[in-house]
């Protein structure tokens, strides 16, 4: 196994389907709020990528559109060493396969990263089109406090200063 690449934000979603972008929107959001020692991606969230991409990850976030009939932009947050994800939850997967079956498959494989959080934002308009609804800004804003507060939890790792030879 490589060496862990410390943190890992994932920001899941398609960004022309108004709701589902929702992910990509905090990734993007986040990518130019955070150090350079945490890794931001974006992905439609397929198993495969999901796994692949966490592989050498110590701390994980990743950030998906949820429906559940709540309020749009109500926050949910899953660390999914305690608990298991409701795949009532997370219907949009693209063609079936998503974020609730890339976790369990990777807890199957003992593949999961040692710290993993799943949020969900909550959804209302899944039609084709830009931008997401308006009425998730405040769950995008509570999100983007969240994950702050969890790197404070689970920092990136420094980069160790590099020794200089001399010239």
């Amino acid at each position: 196994m490589g060496e862990q690449r410390g943190t890992l934000i994932i920001g899941i979603g398609n960004p022309y389907r108004r709701d589902e972008a929702i992910g990509v929107i905090v990734a993007r959001r986040l990518k130019s709020l955070l150090p350079a020692s945490v890794t931001v991606l974006e992905t439609t969230g397929e198993v495969g990528d999901l796994i692949e991409a966490w592989r050498e990850a110590e701390t994980v976030i990743l950030i998906d559109a949820v429906h559940s009939g709540a309020l749009p932009g109500t926050v949910y947050r899953f660390d999914v060493h305690r608990q298991s994800l409701p795949a009532e939850l997370f219907p949009y997967a693209t063609p079936g396969f998503g974020v609730v079956e890339a976790v369990e498959l990777g807890r199957l494989l003992d593949q999961l990263p040692p710290h993993l959080i799943v949020y969900g934002i909550e959804g209302t308009n899944w039609i084709p089109g830009k931008p997401c609804s308006p009425a998730l800004a405040a769950g995008i804003e509570r999100v983007i406090e969240q994950i702050g507060q969890e790197l404070q939890l689970h920092p990136p790792p420094q980069p160790s200063p590099e020794s200089e030879s001399p010239a």
